[in-house]
């Protein structure tokens, strides 16, 4: 389930909060910037385009940086702002993108899914073998996974949460996840996976 928050991406990945920006920092802003211009330049941005663009994300950064600032409103009211200021911005994006574009955005999406889906199928391959995971077992866990995918789109798409509401059934959903994998897999099976996952974390901060 490591990918299972993985967002749909949208144009831009324009879901990223005030908050997360300011714990993200300077990296984080690298990241999205490199993020930003890698769209644009696949989706071949006009000039005009790129100069739009970052009117729209100019002036939604201030009205970001007002809201922060006003003390003397509740925080379902900021949420709730917050939430109606990434919608319109990312009405405004979408009003930017000719008929070639927006084509060409669904393509991409379509290819990041099957990249996603390779690497799933590789990843499961892997754990099959490092598992001793039998046929049945395969089974149950991708249907696990496609059961959990749908419930995922459908918090998603659910207009009449809010942002924060939907990050907290995320991460009960994930949980839920969690404890389906444990009714999958055997005891024994659970301890080598978590002896995986520790000699991997272990090599990571040796590199770093």
């Amino acid at each position: 389930m490591k990918k299972l928050l993985i967002p749909l991406i949208a144009i831009f990945a324009f879901t990223a909060t005030a908050s997360a920006q300011n714990k993200m920092g300077k990296k984080g802003h690298h990241h999205r910037k490199h993020g930003h211009t890698m769209m644009a330049k696949q989706l071949n941005f006009s000039e005009d385009q790129k100069k739009q663009a970052k009117a729209i994300n100019e002036d939604f950064r201030k009205k970001m940086k007002d809201l922060n600032k006003q003390e003397n409103i509740t925080v379902k009211e900021q949420r709730d702002r917050k939430a109606a200021m990434l919608k319109e911005r990312k009405a405004k994006m979408d009003g930017l993108l000719t008929a070639d574009q927006k084509a060409k955005l669904v393509q991409l999406k379509a290819e990041r899914k099957a990249k996603h889906e390779e690497h799933y199928a590789k990843r499961l391959d892997k754990m099959k073998n490092n598992l001793s995971l039998t046929d049945d077992q395969v089974t149950k866990l991708k249907a696990q996974r496609a059961a959990t995918m749908a419930k995922a789109q459908k918090i998603k798409s659910n207009e009449s949460l809010s942002r924060e509401q939907k990050k907290e059934q995320m991460m009960a959903l994930k949980a839920e996840a969690k404890e389906q994998h444990k009714k999958i897999f055997t005891p024994e099976q659970l301890k080598k996976r978590e002896e995986f996952k520790k000699n991997r974390g272990d090599r990571s901060k040796a590199i770093k």
